[in-house]
């Protein structure tokens, strides 16, 4: 199937197998797992927690949303404007250019249209109602950051692409010309032509994969936008690592910080970061307005679906974090950012559901959960 994407070789296996990070095999994390971030005492969730277990992981009802053409007319004052439009798609208008992260359109962050983790509500804009996007990034190959209905689209552009090593062999085989796909292995940098314009892959750790077959057969990387006055950090996925503050040395300062914030669990806190872990990882980079993304799309993890958010909440400003947190589909800069409100709670008061905290599970709940079919744990998280 077209959607499992393609295999490299050739000149592009090649440069992979040159690459410091890889391993033989595979490509790895160089970073040694930091001391408490994966708690071995807590188990896996299984798939029958996973499929069956609904809970609150999922809005009641849609989420506030805006659509963000009216406000594209204007031109961002400061130079620097960031649309978040779901999960970890963002529009970032930076210095006069447009530029795109890990686009998803699709309904599921599935290979399937019929099962998978789906989509709590629409794009808050059409992918065919677009302004013309200068450059698109893709920090890796998971479903939820790469998306073959969304890329069959956009390879129908003249958009240049710009991604980790491996995946241009995805994008190819999905109809983008090799002369529009650059692969960037960590540190290196990619220049827009005839625009001041840059993109740098930064380490982050996670792992890659679209079939049981391919793990880690590309790489996963952050990335840095910079233009001639502003430069931003996209984390991609990731878990917290020191090496951020390498890339704070290498690349910063940078005045929007992008961190992954959803689809955490102490099992998996080497390869997701989570919003306490996330903050720590601002504090590496050196700071900057941080605006989380990768929550309020897909139910990826057992956490309730608003739990990102109010953790950010409560922790951020007695961290001197500067969140920006604005609705899906409203631009916002990030200079001028007033501080977050709740606006997500609007979904659960609409439909009287229990606003955050979430309820404890009661004993008719428990004996709900034994009477499940026996499921095996998950091998990985889903993403």
């Amino acid at each position: 199937m077209n959607v499992f994407g393609k295999r490299a070789i050739g000149q592009r296996l090649e440069r992979m197998k040159a690459s410091p990070l890889w391993s033989g095999l595979a490509f790895r994390n160089l970073h040694p797992v930091l001391p408490g971030l994966r708690d071995l005492s807590v188990p896996q969730p299984t798939l029958r927690e996973f499929f069956f277990e609904r809970g609150r992981r999922t809005p009641p009802g849609p989420l506030p949303s805006v659509d963000p053409r009216p406000g594209w007319l204007r031109r961002p004052a400061t130079g620097l404007r960031a649309t978040w439009l779901g999960h970890s798609t963002v529009l970032i208008e930076i210095d006069g250019w447009r530029v795109l992260t890990d686009p998803v359109w699709g309904p599921r962050a599935s290979p399937s249209r019929l099962i998978g983790p789906k989509r709590f509500q629409p794009v808050p804009i059409a992918l065919k109602a677009l302004p013309e996007i200068d450059l698109v990034l893709l920090s890796h190959d998971h479903y939820d950051h790469l998306d073959y209905p969304t890329i069959r689209a956009l390879a129908r552009r003249e958009v240049p692409f710009v991604t980790s090593p491996g995946v241009g062999a995805h994008l190819q085989g999905w109809g983008v010309p090799p002369e529009r796909i650059t692969e960037l292995d960590w540190w290196e940098t990619y220049r827009l032509p005839g625009a001041d314009l840059t993109v740098t892959a930064a380490p982050s750790q996670h792992f890659s994969g679209r079939g049981l077959k391919d793990r880690n057969a590309t790489l996963w990387s952050s990335m840095v936008i910079r233009g001639t006055r502003h430069s931003v950090f996209f984390s991609g996925d990731t878990g917290l690592t020191t090496e951020y503050g390498a890339i704070r040395a290498r690349l910063g300062p940078f005045d929007l910080v992008m961190l992954e914030v959803g689809a955490f669990h102490p099992a998996w806190g080497d390869i997701h970061l989570g919003p306490a872990h996330a903050l720590e990882a601002l504090a590496l980079l050196g700071g900057g307005a941080f605006m989380p993304v990768h929550w309020g799309t897909f139910a990826l993890a057992m956490h309730a679906w608003d739990e990102p958010a109010e953790a950010l909440l409560e922790l951020g400003p007695a961290q001197g974090a500067r969140l920006v947190m604005p609705r899906l589909g409203e631009p916002v800069e990030p200079a001028h950012a007033e501080a977050p409100s709740p606006w997500w709670r609007a979904a659960a008061v609409e439909a009287g559901d229990t606003p955050w905290p979430p309820p404890q599970p009661t004993e008719a709940h428990a004996e709900a959960k034994a009477d499940m079919p026996a499921v095996r744990a998950m091998p990985w998280p889903l993403d």
